[in-house]
């Protein structure tokens, strides 16, 4: 087999050249960071199940017209994604007091938000991701105030059937990051949903006991990370009670 040319590592996954112009081949890791990657260990399997979870929601969103960089899943840890150009700001949409919001405003953790709530981080980690507003991000050309517009418009969309789609498993989605990209075709420029769903990206409660089924298992050492991801799979419906090992889903997405 041919070596690919790795374009770029990051915490969670590697972006190889991928076989075709235009294209990346995206490689889920089972390593685990937190807390920008001062806390960092090991999820056995959350490579697998991430992939999957993550193919699985973004072929959901590409049916109801949020455009993807996804295009199909290659094996039980790759994807074939589209080439972007990534816009350096992390968008998290936030439905529950949790985390760094709990902190910085003394809230409650579980405190139903009046509404959802955006907030911008700028993407560098030798900074810890520091939050922005949107001032900033137009100011310094990270995207134009149009892009913002988009974006904001989409983080919503995605937030209201994402929302509903969880709670239709029993699952609270309380927060979760995004990240977006230009795809040019020609001179043509699009804004896409990039970089993956997962357990990983969202905090996921159970909506009957407030069980967390997501990374805050391991930043807080709360045990059964693994089955807490498996858990999510199952629920989704993406994970018989076989195992990982059978994990089925569609094949191609355009």
């Amino acid at each position: 087999m041919a070596r690919r040319r790795q374009i770029y590592e990051g915490k969670a996954k590697v972006l190889f050249e991928g076989p075709e112009p235009g294209t990346l081949v995206q490689y889920f890791k089972d390593d685990a960071t937190a807390f920008n990657n001062k806390k960092r260990g090991t999820i056995t399997g959350k490579g697998v199940l991430n992939n999957r979870i993550s193919e699985y929601l973004m072929v959901r969103l590409n049916e109801i017209g949020v455009f993807t960089h996804f295009v199909r899943r290659l094996n039980m840890r790759e994807q074939l994604v589209r080439e972007v150009e990534i816009i350096p700001v992390e968008v998290v949409v936030r439905n529950v007091v949790a985390g760094s919001l709990a902190t910085r405003l003394g809230m409650a953790e579980g405190t139903a938000l009046p509404r959802s709530i955006i907030e911008y981080y700028y993407k560098n980690d030798e900074l810890d991701d520091p939050m922005v507003s949107e001032e900033h991000i137009t100011a310094f050309g990270w995207a134009t105030p149009q892009e913002l517009d988009e974006i904001m418009s989409v983080a919503l969309r995605i937030n209201d059937f994402l929302t509903g789609l969880f709670l239709g498993t029993g699952i609270r989605l309380v927060d979760f990051k995004l990240e977006f990209g230009r795809l040019w075709e020609g001179e043509q420029m699009r804004i896409v949903l990039a970089d993956e769903i997962s357990p990983d990206s969202c905090r996921l409660w159970d909506i009957k006991t407030n069980e967390k089924m997501d990374k805050d298992r391991f930043r807080r050492d709360l045990g059964r990370v693994e089955e807490a991801y498996q858990e999510v799979a199952r629920r989704l419906g993406i994970l018989p009670e076989s195992g990982p090992r059978d994990m089925q889903g569609p094949k191609v997405m355009q």
